[in-house]
């Protein structure tokens, strides 16, 4: 036993230390937020849409994005995943725009793989979208987005604010380029007319059914779209405009993410605005911040996550026994303070009488924050207070506040909007990603409670019973909970479990347990577990994959949690991570365990693969030495 000790606490020292080295000078930590070489390839296509070529950038840009590419010649969302004719087509179209001959192997392999899968007239609206730019694809097949959705206000039954914040952000700017149908003209070499398949997209419609009649409207609004008279179009396209000027952050970004700023300076360049005009300028730097620069690549990041990373750090290193006084935490501590949101956003319009007081995940996006970040924040900056009772504190009153007054009619937690569930917007000819809509989920509702029951909120609170109540409904009828922005039935179940326990909930319970023994079930032979992103697609799948180090201390932590710290599933479980540990301290994780959009965007967490499996170690550590004493 005491050498099992030895071994973890040095294995805690090691990642202990490669974090404190990490962190920057005024407190925060940030990692890398890995996606698909999509986002790489739309920044390649925009410094062509503005005239801004730039050989050196576009070729390292060219070199990320082959070195991205696998044996088959495809290019998939996420590690191991299966091909992706839209991520393989921009991939392709934009490595043919920095000069790669179509006639190379690699590029005859990625051409027939698209038109295999239906040419691109088979790729998403977005991936088309950014074809029509440059003539590669007409703009009047594309479905319609009148610019005159901006002037319906939100309480009309459907406006802007039904839509999820991304959506919102990204689509407002998007009904200017529908409108003015710009295109920018390129080489003849630098087109792809030969990844058309000649056959048009077709998706299967019921004759009674939402996309019907969203296709016959897509069919009436193209025809007025033709009219010459149209009352409200000069207003709407002023509204759009006034609209994205007034979202974009001090720091020029928009939202917070690659598509609503890639597209809002589409948007305002397709309005006349100049490239050197302040507002694109400032959104250019801001994107500029996003990318990552190496020797002969350069790629760039759809988000970046300083204050999910931050706090999900502190934790780590609390949770190992680093004291709360350290130096380290009174620098994180101050940052984190310094980032709070005491002005109104977008969610103000749906909930007006909800004060502000949340976190966003980015350095900057003070119009967007979110009860995730806001939720972990709030629980880091509880633990690191060392100047009397943090409950106390009118900053951390604020914020509780705003996260739990964000709390849907249903009793669940979605991220950025109370009562963002109007599934009829997931029909629309846009929603071929069916990521309109921000409702409720589990594992946000499971970070709610244990907020609440890090401040002292007993479960008796009618939002604690309402959050519970939620959570019954939506377990899944093995024991287990679907996870929204992490992979995926092992994220929401570990979520949801150390909420209940957090908050006090007898962790007996028949459906507590019904949990824990889906997790044992579900451990993997050498000790940990995985969960591959294809459950999403296929939820027969779930709690299957390769082990990797972060989904293993998910369910590590959901079980010891449920009181199981001394199962035979959790010893196995932390030898895992002994075992996977590399001496840097760091462990190795290629794949992709956070979510974007189920399905279509999923997300590899640099920090992922080192602070969770801290974290379970450390939480190993107290709760085995506790039981000892």
């Amino acid at each position: 036993m005491r050498r099992e000790n030895e071994e973890l606490l040095k294995a805690m020292g090691r990642v202990q230390d490669r974090f404190l080295s990490q962190q920057s000078p005024e407190g925060w930590w940030w990692y890398e937020l890995e996606s698909n070489v999509t986002i790489t390839a739309e920044y390649l296509m925009l410094f062509r849409f503005l005239g801004m070529k730039d050989p050196s950038k576009e070729r390292k840009m060219a070199n990320y994005i082959l070195d991205q590419q696998r044996q088959d010649g495809t290019w998939a969302i996420y590690y191991e995943g299966p091909g992706c004719v839209n991520t393989t087509t921009e991939a392709y179209f934009a490595l043919k725009m920095a000069g790669v001959s179509p006639k190379e192997p690699r590029m005859t392999k990625a051409r027939d793989f698209i038109l295999e899968m239906g040419g691109m007239e088979a790729t998403r609206v977005f991936t088309r979208i950014f074809l029509a730019l440059f003539g590669q694809y007409p703009w009047k097949m594309l479905p319609s987005l009148p610019v005159e959705l901006i002037l319906l206000p939100g309480w009309f039954p459907i406006s802007v604010y039904d839509f999820s914040s991304w959506a919102r952000a990204t689509l407002i700017p998007i009904s200017i380029l529908m409108d003015k149908k710009p295109v920018v003209s390129i080489l003849p070499e630098e087109g792809v007319e030969e990844l058309k398949s000649g056959k048009p997209l077709t998706r299967p419609m019921g004759w009674l059914s939402w996309e019907r009649a969203f296709h016959v409207l897509d069919r009436v609004l193209k025809a007025l779209e033709g009219l010459p008279l149209r009352p409200f179009h000069e207003r709407a396209i002023r509204a759009v405009e006034e609209w994205i000027l007034r979202h974009q952050e001090p720091t020029g970004d928009w939202a917070g993410i690659q598509p609503a700023m890639v597209n809002s300076i589409l948007a305002l360049r397709t309005l006349g605005y100049p490239i050197d005009h302040p507002v694109i300028v400032k959104g250019l730097q801001a994107l500029e911040r996003f990318t990552i620069e190496e020797k002969d690549t350069l790629r760039l990041q759809s988000c970046i996550s300083p204050v999910w990373d931050t706090p999900l750090t502190c934790i780590a290193l609390l949770d190992s026994g680093l004291p709360k006084d350290h130096p380290a935490f009174s620098k994180a501590r101050e940052w984190l303070l310094s980032r709070q949101i005491l002005v109104d956003g977008d969610w103000k319009v749906k909930n007006p009488k909800l004060e502000p007081g949340g976190w966003a995940f980015e350095f900057q996006n003070d119009w967007y924050p979110d009860v995730d970040d806001t939720a972990v924040v709030l629980m880091a900056l509880k633990r690191m207070w060392t100047d009397g009772d943090p409950g106390e504190d009118p900053r951390i009153q604020r914020g509780i506040k705003w996260a739990m007054g964000m709390q849907s009619k249903n009793g669940g937690w979605g991220a950025f909007d109370v009562n963002n569930d109007k599934e009829i917007l997931n029909k629309i000819p846009w929603a071929d990603l069916e990521a309109n809509l921000d409702p409720p989920t589990a594992d946000l509702t499971g970070r709610m409670l244990e907020l609440m029951g890090h401040y002292g909120i007993p479960k008796e609170h009618p939002a604690a019973r309402a959050g519970i109540r939620f959570l019954k409904r939506v377990q899944e009828p093995d024991g287990c909970w679907w996870g929204r922005w992490g992979v995926n039935y092992i994220y929401g179940t570990w979520s949801v479990l150390c909420g209940l326990a957090a908050i006090g909930e007898d962790m007996g319970q028949a459906y507590v347990r019904k949990a824990v023994r889906w997790l044992k079930d579900h451990q993997n032979w050498d000790g940990g577990w995985g969960e591959t992103c294809d459950t999403y697609r296929r939820p027969e799948l779930r709690g299957t994959g390769p082990s990797t180090p972060s989904q293993t201390a998910w369910a590590l932590m959901a079980l010891m949690a449920a009181g199981e710290v001394n199962s035979p599933e959790v010893e196995r479980g932390i030898k895992y991570l002994l075992a996977q540990q590399d001496e840097d301290g760091s462990w190795p994780e290629p794949y992709f365990t956070g979510t974007g959009f189920p399905k279509y965007f999923m997300i590899r967490y640099h920090n992922y693969r080192n602070c969770f499996p801290l974290m379970a170690l450390g939480r190993y550590w107290r709760l085995t030495r506790q039981e000892g004493e």
